[in-house]
């Protein structure tokens, strides 16, 4: 008798049984392969509170946390656990500034927006058009177009993602962009998404050539001058040092607060900018629609010793920013703070 006879021969309730049965078989044997801590987080009864929430935070292996909520009808709150700075016991601070990584690619992206709009520059436009030199060095230059580079489908490699990159990283765009010159493309310019920093690489120098000067001159001006963001800065070179959260890597014993890794900022600065991202204040009229066509209106960023998370709920109507540290590549630090963030918003959204 085959196995398709017997189970033809079933009844629906046999059949039911038996499928219940291997369901719960598979289900035990996968609690064998999922790392215990992100289960236990996971499972941990929900507290009441934001801030019980984060104090959290530190059983869950990281150092410290800074939240920042601006929900509709309250006023904007703040929740801290942990150290800013282990070594020296103090301890976090709301108003500590935080390498923010790729939610800066937000910020570029709207820069963009209001170029395109002012007719400064095409969003069809190709890499070739602005850098002839890199056409031969970058695949496909002569197709790859503005919007292409926003929206990640490129397909230029990325070179944080080339051999060992954050053991020695490089700091000016002429180091990073040397990493992925004559590697072939990963994919035709429009035809599959793959993440890739290159892309935003690129925009900057673009931004800078079209300008005629640094295009972070030109985000001061648009859009943290516009907001009154007092607290958000192009690097920790332009920052007293004291004022950043400190970073480390597990399995790396040296904080990473001086490495020049990109914008920082407050979390209450990256808050006001999210909330005027989503609701328009942020944009000139024609320019929002520009903006929805080409880019995402929340982040996440990850570089060592910082991870962060940006985003606006429309259902309850907040903005929820979460700096988190340390970082572990290989570990489960990034697991653990979307978990850490996404029971947050569940406490917001049972006391709605």
């Amino acid at each position: 008798m085959t196995i398709a006879s017997v189970v033809i021969s079933m009844t629906k309730k046999q059949f039911q049984r038996i499928l219940r049965i291997v369901l719960a078989i598979g289900t035990i044997t996968s609690l064998f392969f999922v790392p215990w801590i992100v289960l236990w987080a996971w499972i941990q009864p929900l507290p009441d509170t934001v801030q019980e929430q984060a104090d959290k935070a530190i059983s869950y292996g990281f150092d410290g946390i800074v939240l920042y909520i601006d929900q509709s009808g309250r006023p904007p709150s703040y929740s801290t656990a942990g150290w800013h700075d282990r070594k020296k016991e103090i301890p976090a601070k709301p108003d500590a500034l935080f390498k923010i990584a790729s939610i800066s690619k937000l910020y570029n992206a709207v820069a963009i927006t209001k170029l395109a709009h002012n007719k400064q520059l095409l969003l069809d436009n190709t890499l070739a058009d602005f850098f002839p030199e890199l056409v031969g060095r970058i695949e496909n230059a002569e197709k790859i177009t503005v919007r292409m580079m926003i929206q990640h489908t490129s397909g230029i490699p990325n070179y944080t993602d080339t051999f060992n990159y954050w053991a020695h990283p490089k700091e000016s765009n002429e180091e990073n962009l040397a990493l992925v010159l004559d590697l072939p493309a990963k994919f035709e310019p429009g035809e599959d998404y793959e993440y890739s920093n290159t892309n935003y690489l690129l925009l900057s120098e673009i931004m800078d050539k079209v300008l005629g000067y640094d295009h972070f001159q030109y985000i001061q001006e648009e859009i943290l001058n516009r907001l009154h963001l007092k607290n958000t800065f192009s690097s920790v070179k332009k920052v007293d040092s004291n004022r950043v959260m400190s970073g480390y890597h597990v399995g790396y014993p040296l904080d990473l607060k001086t490495d020049n890794t990109g914008m920082v900022a407050s979390a209450e600065d990256v808050g006001k900018f999210i909330r005027a991202l989503n609701d328009g204040s942020l944009f000139d009229e024609g320019e929002q629609d520009i903006y929805s066509s080409l880019y995402r209106y929340g982040h996440t960023g990850l570089v060592p010793g910082y991870q962060s998370i940006a985003r606006y709920h429309r259902d309850i109507d907040a903005v929820v920013v979460q700096f988190t540290g340390p970082t572990n590549f290989e570990g489960y630090n990034w697991n653990l703070s979307e978990i850490m963030y996404n029971r947050i918003i569940k406490i917001l959204t049972n006391q709605e």
